[in-house]
């Protein structure tokens, strides 16, 4: 197996690797912001750059196959110093107000006071707490100050019912680009995306909703704070949430979800991102469809007819009477007179059990699934 050096280190790697998955294999932190696991590398961002012996350039890792013997620096003086101005003119290119976020608002500069009338701006940035691109500017110490802040002249998408996309906040990662053309195949966000003086006419991400299935899979993968749930705008920032893991409870697929709650009530669904089956992907019922819990008109409690109307009845009552109108439509007509339709909202195995129910113990072969159709 070939190999190279890292910081000084020798590592092996299998051939068609590249540098930022032999640094992950040996434990080796690299900061990405662009790259996505299971789409295309496109080394947009920059932030993971490495210095090569030999080269010139600075190297993106994640577009760079690792190749035998070379010599790789991943947080060298030069590295950290780009690093650092990446950040910062990322920074300076929107209506970023995270880092002022943390200090006193008599201390806060003009323009970061202006970026607060602005819609979407008058609460923390949804990010707050769990921004990428904020915990790389702590960590290198960015600055944005003496730079011309790019704060107007941004679209704003907030006409759909679930999703804004505050693109004064958007860096141009293209993160939501590949989530939606490579992972979920809709279709939806166009390239291109890249440096804005590039694309002065159409850079943002922006959407056709002909082919959008408003599945979220774009707000999830959004390191920063441009793509977010409108519903939750205001009441998820930093680690104000408990995150409570859950099954999804619209159909049999399973998928496996967070439920990000606070004061015992759920703020925003987010998915799983190593859970099985879905690998973090969600529809958009199970990302935003969860008010129902909440409906006043929700039925807490199993209800009897007599003489037209409902009463209330407790479980044991009304599970009996079930069991015996089965019992005695069984006796009088025998077991073909009954069945049974289970729902493609229960999990796989409710549907197994309803099954078992109606063949072993009913005797009839009368039972279907809604979603056979």
């Amino acid at each position: 197996m070939p190999t190279l050096y890292m910081n000084n280190n020798e590592v092996s790697f299998q051939q068609g690797r590249t540098l930022l998955e032999v640094a992950r294999t040996n434990q080796i932190r690299i900061p990405t912001l662009c790259y996505l696991a299971g789409t295309r590398p496109t080394g947009q961002c920059r932030i993971c750059v490495v210095e090569a012996e030999g080269s010139e350039t600075l190297l993106p890792a994640c577009g760079t196959p690792a190749a035998a013997n070379m010599k790789i620096l991943t947080d060298s003086p030069r590295v950290r110093a780009a690093r650092k101005m990446i950040i910062e003119m990322m920074l300076a290119s929107g209506a970023h107000n995270c880092i002022a976020a943390e200090t006193a608002e008599s201390d806060w500069t003009e323009n970061q006071l202006k970026i607060m009338d602005q819609p979407w701006h008058q609460a923390l940035c949804p990010s707050h707490g769990h921004c990428r691109l904020q915990d790389l500017a702590i960590e290198y110490g960015a600055s944005v100050k003496g730079m011309n802040i790019q704060m107007y002249g941004h679209p704003l998408d907030d006409a759909a019912p679930m999703i804004v996309r505050d693109f004064s906040r958007c860096i141009g990662c293209g993160r939501c680009i590949q989530a939606c053309n490579e992972i979920q195949v809709n279709l939806a966000i166009r390239p291109p995306f890249g440096r804005r003086e590039d694309h002065p006419d159409g850079w943002y991400p922006v959407v056709n909703y002909d082919n959008c299935t408003h599945c979220g899979e774009c707000v999830q993968v959004c390191p920063v704070g441009a793509l977010f749930e409108k519903k939750a705008f205001g009441l998820s920032t930093g680690n104000e949430t408990q995150k409570i893991r859950t099954t999804c409870p619209y159909c049999g697929v399973g998928c496996q979800q967070w439920l990000h709650v606070k004061d015992d009530k759920i703020v925003k669904v987010t998915g799983v991102e190593n859970g099985a089956p879905n690998k973090g992907r969600l529809c958009v019922k199970g990302r935003f469809g969860y008010d129902f819990i909440y409906s006043e008109e929700r039925l807490k409690t199993p209800l009897i007819r007599e003489n037209g109307t409902f009463r209330e009845a407790s479980w044991d009552e009304a599970l009996d009477l079930v069991a015996d109108k089965f019992k005695s439509i069984i006796d009088e007509s025998g077991p073909d007179a009954v069945a049974g339709v289970s729902c493609a909202r229960s999990i796989n195995e409710d549907s197994y059990q309803m099954q078992k129910l109606f063949r072993a113990v009913f005797k009839t072969n009368n039972i279907d699934h809604c979603a056979r159709t």
